[in-house]
C-alpha cells in the first residue's frame, strides 16, 4: 500500500470514496480543481491509499493558527477507507500520514468531526487516542 499525496488524475477515484462516506460527487473537474487547490497551500495536504490498483481511502488535513496561543492545530476533514478495504490498516495508515503532516508543520492538537450515527468511526478514532468533545455548534451562512 502507498501512502500518497493526491493528484488531481485521482479525481474520479475520490469521487466514489467520497459518495460512500455520503457526499455523492458529480463532476470530477471539481474535484481536481479542489486538489489542486489543497496541493497549492502548505497549510493543507491530502493523501490518498494507493493498492496499485485503484485508491482504497483518501484523507484530508488542514493546520490553522492559534488566535489565543502560540501555536497551529490540525483539523481532519475528511477521512474514509473504501468499503471493500475496511479493517486491513488503511485508516490507520492514512491517520498516520495526517497526524506526521501536521507535526511536521509544529501542531499541537489535532481534530476530527463524525456524525453521531458513525458509531464504527468513533471507535475508529478512540482506538488512535482521539477523545470526545461533544459540544459543536453550526450555522449555515447565505450564499
Amino acid at each position: 500500500m502507498d501512502i500518497r499525496l493526491a493528484r488531481t488524475t485521482d479525481a474520479p477515484a475520490i469521487n466514489e470514496l467520497l459518495d460512500q462516506l455520503g457526499y455523492p460527487q458529480s463532476d470530477p473537474a471539481a474535484t481536481a480543481t479542489r486538489i489542486k487547490t489543497w496541493s497549492d497551500d502548505p497549510a493543507g495536504a491530502v493523501y490518498v491509499a494507493d493498492s496499485g490498483q485503484g485508491l482504497l481511502g483518501v484523507i484530508a488535513v488542514r493546520t490553522c493558527p492559534f488566535f489565543e496561543r502560540d501555536g497551529t492545530w490540525a483539523r481532519i476533514v475528511a477521512l474514509v477507507v473504501s468499503d471493500k478495504a475496511r479493517r486491513q490498516g488503511i485508516g490507520s495508515q492514512l491517520i498516520t500520514a495526517a497526524e506526521t503532516f501536521a507535526t511536521t508543520r509544529g501542531c499541537l492538537r489535532m481534530e476530527v468531526t463524525s456524525a453521531t450515527h458513525r458509531t464504527k468511526a468513533h471507535t475508529f478514532y478512540q482506538s488512535h487516542g482521539y477523545t470526545v468533545t461533544p459540544t459543536r455548534f453550526l450555522h449555515t451562512l447565505p450564499h
